[in-house]
């Protein structure tokens, strides 16, 4: 009997102890990884790069409400064929709107400068990229809410001449207003969305350009 007794003392001993080694948490969590873009986003990177754009990759964020901006980086300024071209008012822009606006000025705008007004683009104005918010009118979200629109309003040229959406779509010299129809009509076969003044009343002041599965010209 006492045999059997003293067994059950050290079996309850034993229940109580950890087989982990003095000193270690079994409970710890592994360390934390340095943030490493997935691969798609790390191809869109090499291809943006490619287009000698200056820019910072940015860590994904979520904003909540639908909103966020992931695979986004911060574009401050791109290449035209001869010289830098600067852009005012972004924020975040998803990498693959990034890559096509990038392109956009540097073949579908600077060229266009050059060949119809006699001169080169320096700078881009626009009224912004991500913005957490709804599609005029509705419940739905913009693709501005997600990084993948940006707002285009006017441009500037090397001879210091400034194009506008809002005052050269109709009320512009012949050659401004050729000018941004064909802006338009290259932005057309670079993203998925573009809106313009010939859209509704709320894009008479800007194009937006989207990127989406969609094709979509107005």
């Amino acid at each position: 009997m006492l045999r059997k007794a003293a067994f059950l003392l050290a079996l309850t001993a034993l229940g109580g102890c950890s087989l982990v080694p003095e000193g270690k948490d079994r409970a710890r969590p592994p360390a934390a990884t340095a943030f490493s873009p997935r691969p798609e986003a790390r191809q869109c990177l090499a291809e943006l790069g490619q287009t000698k754009a200056n820019l910072t990759p940015l860590p994904d964020r979520y904003f909540g409400g639908g909103c966020s901006a992931l695979n986004s980086v911060q574009l401050s300024a791109m290449r035209g064929d001869y010289e830098p071209l600067s852009v005012s008012n972004l924020g975040p822009m998803a990498c693959p709107l990034a890559t096509a606006f990038a392109t956009w000025a540097r073949y579908g705008v600077d060229r266009a400068a050059r060949g119809i007004l006699g001169s080169g683009l320096v700078r881009i104005e626009t009224m912004g990229s991500y913005a957490c918010r709804n599609v005029a009118g509705t419940a739905r979200r913009s693709a501005h809410a997600t990084a993948n629109a940006v707002d285009v309003s006017a441009f500037i040229l090397e001879d210091g001449r400034r194009i506008s959406v809002l005052d050269d779509w109709s009320g512009g010299s012949a050659s401004e207003r050729q000018f941004l129809r064909l802006v338009q009509d290259s932005a057309c076969k670079r993203f998925g969305t573009v809106l313009g003044p010939g859209y509704n009343a709320a894009h008479r002041n800007h194009f937006h350009l989207e990127v989406s599965s969609s094709s979509f010209c107005r």
